[in-house]
Formats: C-alpha cells, structure tokens, sequence
C-alpha cells in the first residue's frame, strides 16, 4: 500500500513491508526497512534544501525583465491590429519559466498567501514555492473547488466568501500577466478604479488637467 506525503513534497512513502527475504530474520527485516525509510527521509530532505537554494538563487530583476519585455510586444502587437502575433506571444509568456516564477512568488508573498484553499496547502517554503512553479501547467490542470468562508457584517449578518486553492491563484495570476496587457490597451485611458499603477491622486491630477 502507497502513502502519500503532504502536497509540498509530491513524494509516496511505502508503508506496508514488503515480504521478508529468505535467509533473514524478522529482526534484520525490519533494521534494515528502517535504515531504508531514514535515508529515503534524508534524500527528501536534501532535495527540499536544494529547491531552497534554487528560489534563493533567482535573479528577479532578470525575471520582471522578461516578463516586461514580452507584456510591451503583447501590448504593441495589439495596437498595430495583429491579434495572431499577441496570442503566440501570451502562448510564449504563459509558459515562459520566468513569468511562472513570478506568478508563484506574487500569490506566496501578498497578503493572503497563509490563507489555503480546501486542500489545506500553503506555501510558505522556498522548497514549495519551487514545487509549485513546476505544477503551473495547463495540460490536465482542472480548478479545485472553493472553500466557503463567511464574514461578519457590521449589521450582523454574513457575507459569504470563496478562496480558491494556492495553486489555482497562482494559475491566475499566470495568465493575468498575459491578459493584462491587452486589458490595459483597450480599456478607457482616464479610468482609475482598480487599474494597475493608478490611484486616486492620478485620478485629481486628471481632474486639474481638464477643469484648469
């Protein structure tokens, strides 16, 4: 029988001893299924150390970079009415490593990154972070269902929320960084709600411009 670890690791652990070999005993079988279960332990554990390092590693002034640098081709392609050419280049970005990286870094770092979803991971490691960059794939992915909350009101009543798994919200921001770019081409150029970069002092710096 096969137990799987937590989800940050991926990996199965046999649990069931296997039958015993001739010529030992049930003293020796078990030592040596110990020593066995240790090391494996101790592989999984430096493995965890190296995907650390790895996150550790990234040089993100690099990564936005290309990231950036395909947003404005996205952005331009779209300006000059070649809608072929911007989605071969949000097929480029969505699978880039670099915009997954920073897709993953953006959800496990904001404010409801120690927030999980229903499968209860959070990824609060460098190892899980890592893990996870490697999960952001579209073949076979299907969304997990929402876990249901509810808030509190000030009038007393409850205000029901959804939070989608870790690894959904990173599947969301992923693609967010490819649709961005067209939204903010298209969308009217004087409004401020809920607009990347913008804030309400734009907002009255636009006012003075069209009242003075």
């Amino acid at each position: 029988m096969l137990h799987c670890n937590d989800a940050d690791t991926g990996l199965c652990l046999i649990t069931k001893v296997s039958p015993l070999p001739t010529g030992l005993s049930l003293q020796e079988s078990v030592k040596n299924f110990i020593k066995g279960e240790k090391q494996m332990m101790i592989s999984n554990e430096i493995n965890a150390s190296s995907d650390g390092a790895l996150w550790q590693a990234i040089n993100w002034q690099a990564v936005e970079a290309h990231v950036l640098k395909l947003q404005m081709r996205i952005a331009k392609a779209i300006r000059e009415g070649r809608h072929g050419k911007a989605k071969a280049l949000q097929w480029i970005l969505t699978h880039s490593r670099s915009a997954k990286l920073l897709a993953v870094k953006r959800v496990s770092q904001n404010k409801g990154s120690k927030t999980s979803g229903v499968d209860g991971v959070i990824l609060n490691t460098d190892a899980r972070r890592m893990k996870a960059v490697d999960k952001l794939s579209r073949k076979g992915y299907q969304a997990k269902p929402l876990k249901r909350i509810y808030i509190p009101k000030k009038n007393g009543k409850l205000r029901p929320l959804g939070i989608p798994c870790i690894i959904d919200r990173a599947q969301q921001a992923l693609h967010l960084l490819a649709l961005e770019p067209i939204s903010e081409s298209l969308a009217d150029p004087n409004s401020y709600g809920f607009r990347p970069n913008r804030s309400t002092a734009d907002a009255i710096g636009q006012c003075f411009i069209c009242l003075g």
